[in-house]
Formats: C-alpha cells, sequence, structure tokens
C-alpha cells in the first residue's frame, strides 16, 4: 500500500473513531438534562450534531477542505433550521419519524445558530487536527 493511501486510511479510521465517540456524546449531553442546565445540555447537543457532520462529510469525501467541509455543513444546518418553519405535510410525515426529528428538527430556535457556528467552527478545527496529525 503506497504511503499516501496509508495516510488516507488513518485519517479515516480516525475520522470514524471521532465519530463513534462524538455521537453517544452528543446524546448523552442533549439528553443527561438532570443537573439543571436544560438550555447548556441543548447547546452542546447541537455543538456536537454540527461536528458529527462535519466529520461525517470528512469520512465520505476525504481530500475535502476542512474548511468548506465545515462552512457548508453550517451552511445546510442553518438551511434546515429555516425549513422547521415550513409545516407541509411531506416534512411533518417525515418529521413524525426518529430520523425525521433526529435530522430535521421540529421547531425553530435562532439561538440554535449560534450553536451551529459554534460547532462549525469546533468541527473545523478537530477536521483540521485530524488532517495534520495524518501527514
Amino acid at each position: 500500500m503506497a504511503k499516501l493511501e496509508r495516510n488516507f486510511f488513518r485519517y479515516r479510521v480516525a475520522l470514524l473513531i471521532s465519530i463513534i465517540f462524538i455521537v453517544p456524546l452528543g446524546y448523552f449531553v442533549r439528553f443527561a438534562q438532570g443537573f439543571g442546565y436544560p438550555e447548556l445540555y441543548d447547546f452542546l447537543g447541537s455543538v456536537a450534531y454540527e461536528i458529527f457532520w462535519i466529520l461525517l462529510v470528512g469520512f465520505v469525501y476525504p481530500k475535502a477542505s476542512p474548511l468548506w467541509t465545515a462552512v457548508g455543513v453550517c451552511v445546510a444546518t442553518c438551511g434546515i433550521e429555516f425549513l422547521q418553519l415550513v409545516k407541509s405535510p411531506f416534512l411533518e410525515a417525515a418529521r413524525a419519524t426518529l430520523l425525521g426529528r433526529l435530522v430535521l428538527g421540529n421547531t425553530f430556535v435562532w439561538s440554535d445558530f449560534i450553536s451551529y457556528f459554534f460547532g462549525s467552527f469546533a468541527g473545523w478545527f478537530w477536521m483540521r487536527w485530524l488532517v495534520k496529525i495524518r501527514k
């Protein structure tokens, strides 16, 4: 196996391990609200959601720029947030499923944009760090 191929393989493994780490952490933070700070847990859960999507895009497209991946995911999640204002029968049917609720959400909240921006920055930094250690 050529050195470049080994580097991409290691990078993808690092991304996969990161995804395996961030998913349960995000769910734990979002749903373990027994400590009295539901807004903080919602914020941190949204940050983890954003990081997850950035890492997933990086895993699927390992040659993608960390910056443009983070920007693209941020634009997409902001667009999905605005879609929560749309109450079409198709979207409502999708939101009635667990996967639909997890991906599309169901309530538009302006403050979610802050967590998306913060999560995009954190995801960009994380992905960039993985790119640097790959080399």
